[in-house]
């Protein structure tokens, strides 16, 4: 049967699909539209399902605080020209809001992966909702959003003012310490260095009781180094940022730090390698 243009754009914005699927959906409906939906829900799943296996690894984060709650999120697609997509974007934000309403961090429990299979189906890229932390029940909760989306942090405070709380977000955003303080660093990631110290110190010939004041002066830099309290402040280097919120009579008592694709493995492609495969050589 001839299916017209005025019902080929009217599922095309119901659903956001490509006009080509769309049509060929109502022709296999006999033109009924709700029918066609169906038929291309179940496209769009098998579709999506072809499409998990790439690799994910841009992408952008979503946050939401309100008093002592926040959440962030990463949600993950394979380009950056996706990530700024208006309706990749909003699926973010839905994101948001469902682990905001929830305060689950259980990805698949959210329920939201009919959605994601439907933009997967929209805009041709693998989409992943990677991971969402919750903060609940804190004194203030504090987030920072670098302006890319790319880069993201929650904070819990006790006391201090919501721009004091913006100001020591961003300098985790910046500057990326691994925890509060040095008494926070685990027992096993100081064993690992101070072995590695030890190794290095020992290969200086000099007598032990001056290897071992060199192996603790080692490691009460590097803590310094990875410890928020410690770091000189981004925007001051003369004050750490422990005597900032101790000024402020203000304490940091946890916090997390978001970056887009940290950890993944992306693939590299070999260009002349997959010339010669498409050739058969």
């Amino acid at each position: 049967m001839a299916i017209s243009a005025s019902v080929v754009k009217e599922l095309r914005d119901r659903t956001g699909l490509g006009m080509m699927d769309c049509k060929k959906a109502l022709v296999e409906a006999d033109g009924d539209i709700d029918a066609a939906i169906e038929i291309l829900r179940k496209s769009s799943g098998m579709k999506a399902a072809k499409k998990a296996g790439r690799i994910a690894a841009d992408g952008i984060l979503g946050s939401k605080v309100n008093g002592g709650k926040g959440v962030i999120v990463e949600v993950n697609c394979e380009t950056d020209f996706a990530a700024k997509d208006d309706s990749f974007q909003a699926f973010v934000g839905k994101v948001t809001e469902k682990v905001f309403e929830t305060g689950s961090t259980d990805i698949e429990a959210i329920g939201l992966e009919p959605e994601r299979e439907a933009l997967v189906q929209k805009i041709g890229e693998n989409i992943s909702i990677r991971r969402a932390e919750v903060f609940e029940d804190d004194a203030q909760v504090v987030e920072y959003i670098h302006t890319n989306g790319k880069i993201g942090v929650l904070i819990a405070m006790e006391g201090g003012s919501e721009n004091l709380g913006k100001d020591v977000a961003m300098h985790i955003a910046a500057m990326n310490p691994t925890v509060v303080s040095p008494e926070d660093a685990p027992a096993d990631l100081v064993a690992k260095e101070r072995e590695i110290y030890t190794a290095q110190a020992q290969e200086s010939g000099k007598p032990p009781e001056i290897i071992e004041k060199m192996i603790d002066g080692r490691i009460k830099k590097y803590l310094s180094e990875i410890s928020l309290l410690e770091q000189p402040f981004v925007k001051d280097s003369d004050t750490k940022v422990g005597g900032l919120l101790r000024n402020e009579g203000a304490s940091v008592t946890r916090f997390v730090r978001f970056e887009v694709g940290e950890g993944i493995e992306k693939e590299e492609e070999d260009f002349a390698a997959e010339v010669q495969k498409q050739q058969g050589s």
